[in-house]
């Protein structure tokens, strides 16, 4: 490993747009991997015109500087298939490539002529991340997919909100980015593999994927115990109490996970734990009502700050809910790398939200990666890069 970025070296080809794929090209980038956007000319990634907000004059979008840090931009009509032309050219990136990352829908590839069997018979070493909406293949196979729409198909609009009657979508557009994730991952896997078999493959994963994946006790409290889960708010369905609760001036949120911690809650608040319904956490589950409203009995005479300081003293884990500038402007966010400054070719100097892993070596010492790339300009990159094919350049 070198200075955090254990992908130097590995050169990822970006045919993808929007969030899943880019998310997932930013995480092999933020690893060292050399990520080559390709978009589209004239108006680039999609996400280059989702705002406001936007910043600087041309205007830039807050959105896109979100998912394309430790990237290069190449602006290519993959439509012109001339001699020598921009699907040469992308094919000549390919003929270079360790991977590459589509979220076209189903047949698209194709009908480009840049198909991933012929991908693959050009650089068979080449590894081939493919994200869809619904999956590329079975009776919906093909289907377009946007997050909120997989948020509601996937089921997690309909554990999240108020209640049964309330459903909600997750406050970021998760589907997305658990489809990066998982998709990264399975990236990661495949190029290990090559280094024992030589050849590359094709991962495929999609939005309904990824959220199912994450589904956790909820599924299984459908598939093994036949329950269907439902919204019920900021309370645990298995778990209580552990959710948001009310005090006299706001709010805060515990997390009583064992018996233990609920009789320090009850020993430190005046509650009785073994109250006629509350004795065990199934219990407490079957009688969330009464214990709710226990709980904030007890909190009421409290102001959140001071009652955030007694759980501390007590031993129960608890916490607030912070605004996303309460967020960022916290040392303990800033203490773990979660900030980094970059130097846009526009705007100048920017703070991003930052990679969510660190590295250490064997004697302890950090060396996570320190110096990032800003996101690029459309087409910023161009030069550069025909430069590399050319043999003139790194």
């Amino acid at each position: 490993m070198s200075n955090g970025e254990p992908l130097v070296g590995t050169v990822v080809v970006d045919l993808s747009r929007a969030l899943a794929g880019p998310h997932a090209t930013q995480m092999l980038g933020d690893l060292g991997a050399r990520v080559i956007k390709v978009e589209a000319p004239g108006h680039g990634d999609d996400t280059r015109g989702w705002g406001p907000p936007f910043v600087g004059e041309p205007r830039q979008s807050t959105y896109f500087l979100s998912t394309n840090r430790n990237k290069e931009s190449i602006a290519l009509d993959l439509k012109d298939d001339s001699d020598g032309g921009d699907r040469d050219l992308l094919l000549r990136l390919v003929d270079r490539a360790d991977v590459l990352v589509e979220n076209f829908r189903t047949g698209v590839l194709e009908r480009l002529g840049l198909g991933i069997e012929s991908l693959l018979e050009r650089n068979p070493r080449l590894v081939v991340l493919s994200i869809t909406g619904f999956g590329h293949d079975g009776p919906e196979g093909g289907r377009a997919g946007y997050d909120q729409i997989a948020q509601g198909e996937a089921g997690l609009m309909s554990l999240t909100g108020t209640g049964p009657d309330d459903p909600q979508r997750v406050g970021v557009p998760i589907a997305d980015l658990l489809s990066g994730m998982y998709g990264a991952y399975g990236v990661l896997a495949a190029l290990l593999e090559r280094e024992r078999t030589g050849r590359g493959q094709v991962v495929r994963t999609s939005l309904l994927a990824s959220v199912v994946g994450v589904h956790a006790f909820q599924g299984t409290r459908w598939t093994v115990a036949g329950e269907v889960g439902r919204a019920q708010g900021n309370h645990h369905p298995s778990i209580a109490p552990y959710g948001l609760f009310h005090c006299r001036d706001g709010a805060v949120q515990i997390a009583v996970g064992s018996e233990g911690l609920w009789r320090r809650l009850c020993a430190g608040f005046g509650i009785d734990p073994e109250a006629n319904g509350l004795a065990t956490n199934a219990e407490r589950v079957s009688h969330r009502d009464r214990l709710i409203e226990t709980v904030e009995a007890a909190f009421a005479d409290h102001d959140a700050e001071p009652l955030l300081a007694k759980l501390a003293e007590i031993g129960v884990p608890a916490g607030k809910v912070r605004t996303l500038d309460e967020v960022y402007t916290w040392d303990q966010v800033a203490s773990q790398g979660l900030l980094i400054d970059v130097e846009h070719a526009q705007l100048g100097t920017l703070t991003l939200p930052g990679p969510p892993l660190r590295f250490f070596d064997v004697d302890g010492n950090e060396v996570t990666r320190r110096d990032h790339a800003a996101p690029p300009l459309l087409d910023q990159h161009a030069d550069d890069l025909r430069a590399w094919l050319e043999g003139h350049g790194e």
